[in-house]
């Protein structure tokens, strides 16, 4: 492979890598769809990350289906998307949007804790 060719190549990447940084960076935070004390339900098995070390990787955090309720709100700079802390049955699991969506009003009474 020609040297030459190799390092524009590679400063072709870097550059357009760069500019894709400096654009998302550039976009406004998204602001969060949930709300603090929202009930959510999870739109698929949320598994374990490695966020819990004493669980094996890849171990079942709350079920599909399971309802939890926004206990925090933070925001992924890298992703421009909000990440929303959920207190699911046995623990709290960090989520993204797509991975949940609202409960119907009245599934489970408000002042109901999720045992």
């Amino acid at each position: 492979m020609n040297t030459a060719h190799t390092a524009n190549t590679a400063n072709t990447a870097n550059t357009a890598n760069t500019a894709n940084t400096a654009i998302l960076h550039g976009l406004e935070p998204r602001e969060p769809g949930y709300a603090w004390g929202q009930r959510v339900i999870a739109l698929d098995d949320l598994l374990n990350d490695g966020s819990y070390p004493d669980r094996p990787e890849d171990a079942l955090l709350a079920a599909r289906g399971s309802v939890g309720e926004i206990v925090n709100i933070g925001y992924a700079p890298d992703l421009n998307e909000p990440v929303y802390l959920v207190q699911f049955v046995d623990c709290v699991v960090g989520c993204l949007e797509i991975e949940l969506v609202p409960a119907p009003p009245g599934l489970l009474p408000e002042t109901e804790e999720l045992e």
